[in-house]
C-alpha cells in the first residue's frame, strides 16, 4: 500500500520584514531548518527569525515547483494578498496597469 506524498509551497516573513517562498515535503523540519541557520548562503540566514504565514501542498512536486517559481516572481502586494486569502485583492494586482495593457490600449 502506497501513501500519498506531499509537497508545500510555503511563505514565510524574515525579521527585515521581507518574504522568503519555498518548496518542501515537510513544512515544520524545514522551518526549524531555517531557524537553526543551517546553510549560512541561505537567503533567511541573516533574516532569522521567521514567520510562517502560509502553505498550500500538492501531490506532483513538479507543480509545487512551478507555483514556487510563480509565486516567488510576484510582487509584495500581491504575495500579501494571497497570504491574507483575498482573491478580489489578488486580482487587482495581477491587473497589468502599464501604458501597453490591453485595458488601456486605444486602436
Amino acid at each position: 500500500m502506497s501513501t500519498l506524498k506531499y509537497y508545500y509551497v510555503y511563505i514565510v516573513r524574515c525579521s527585515d520584514g521581507s518574504y522568503y517562498t519555498g518548496v518542501t515535503n515537510n513544512v515544520q523540519r524545514r522551518i526549524s531548518e531555517h531557524e537553526a541557520g543551517i546553510d549560512t548562503k541561505c537567503y533567511t540566514y541573516s533574516r532569522r527569525p521567521l514567520e510562517l504565514l502560509y502553505s498550500e501542498y500538492y501531490f506532483d512536486i513538479r507543480q509545487a515547483i512551478d507555483r514556487e517559481k510563480q509565486i516567488k516572481r510576484w510582487s509584495r502586494k500581491k504575495k500579501e494578498a494571497l497570504i491574507a486569502q483575498n482573491m478580489d485583492q489578488l486580482h487587482e494586482a495581477a491587473a497589468c496597469k502599464n501604458e501597453t495593457s490591453h485595458l488601456l490600449y486605444k486602436k
